[in-house]
C-alpha cells in the first residue's frame, strides 16, 4: 500500500490503509487540531529526530482494559504501605520532560522538542494529562497521554524509584473505572504492559470500540482525584 503524504489540511486516510507495519501516513504538523482528529481515528505520531513526522496506526493494537488491570500481590503490598503519593495534572512538563530523559538514557526516545510543545498544547488545552507519583516530596514516576471521549491515549511513563510507574497506572486505571471509560490505548505490544493486562486487540475491532468511545463526552480540563475513590477498593 502507499504511504501518504499528509495535506496542510488536518486530514487522514483510512487507519485500514496503513502497511503492515502500522505506517500510514508521512508529514503535516503536530497543532491540536491535527493531533486530535488522529487520536480519534485510532492514529498516533511517532519518530525521531530528524525524521519528517510519521503517522501509525498498528494491527493489532495494544489496548489496557481498565478492569482487566492486573493488580499483582507484590503491587498491592506497595500500595497499602501508602509509599507514595498521587496527584494528576500538577506538573505535566515535568513528566513529560522525564519520560523523554529516561527513554533517552536507555533507547532513545521519539519524544522530541517539537513533540514535548505539541502535548505541552494540549495540556493546556485539556486534552492531554499527566500522572504523577512522589516521594518525600520528589518526583519519582509517572505517564501522561491523551483523553478523548472515553479513551485514555497512553504515551509514555518513567520510573525513578520501584514500582513508580505502576503506582501510578494504579490510580489511573481507578480513575478510568470510576468514570466508565472503555479503554486505555497502550499502542504497541511490550512485555511490561502485558503483564499488567494489556491484550492485542485487531485494528478493526479496535476502531469499532473507539467510534462509540468517541460518542461519550471528553472529560476535559485539569484532573484530580475524586474524594469518592476508595483507593484500596481493590485490596
Amino acid at each position: 500500500m502507499a504511504i501518504y503524504q499528509l495535506p496542510k489540511r488536518p486530514l487522514f486516510p483510512s487507519p485500514e490503509e496503513a502497511e503492515e507495519n502500522g505506517l500510514l501516513a508521512v508529514g503535516g504538523d503536530l497543532s491540536p487540531k491535527r493531533l486530535l482528529n488522529a487520536y480519534a481515528q485510532g492514529i498516533f505520531p511517532w519518530y525521531h529526530e530528524g525524521q519528517p513526522i510519521l503517522w501509525w496506526s498498528p494491527d493489532p493494537r495494544m489496548v489496557l482494559f481498565p478492569k482487566n488491570f492486573k493488580r499483582h500481590k507484590n503491587l498491592k503490598r506497595t500500595i497499602r504501605k501508602k509509599l507514595f503519593s498521587i496527584t494528576f495534572d500538577t506538573c505535566f512538563q515535568q513528566v513529560i520532560e522525564q519520560c523523554a530523559s529516561t527513554r533517552i538514557e536507555k533507547e532513545g526516545t521519539w519524544i522530541t522538542e517539537d513533540m514535548k510543545k505539541a502535548y505541552v498544547k494540549l495540556h493546556q488545552l485539556g486534552y492531554a494529562h499527566s500522572v504523577e507519583t512522589w516521594q518525600n516530596g520528589q518526583l519519582v514516576g509517572g505517564l501522561y497521554g491523551v483523553s478523548l471521549g472515553h479513551t485514555f491515549f497512553g504515551e509514555s511513563m518513567f520510573h525513578l524509584v520501584t514500582d513508580a510507574s505502576k503506582v501510578a497506572l494504579w490510580h489511573l486505571v481507578d480513575l478510568m473505572i470510576f468514570w466508565d471509560f472503555d479503554m486505555i490505548d497502550v499502542q504497541q505490544e511490550t512485555d511490561h504492559l502485558k503483564s499488567l493486562g494489556a491484550i492485542p486487540v485487531e485494528r478493526k475491532k479496535f476502531l469499532h470500540l473507539l467510534k462509540g468511545s468517541m460518542n461519550k463526552p471528553t472529560k476535559k480540563g485539569l484532573w484530580t482525584i475524586p474524594e469518592t475513590i476508595n483507593q484500596n477498593q481493590h485490596d
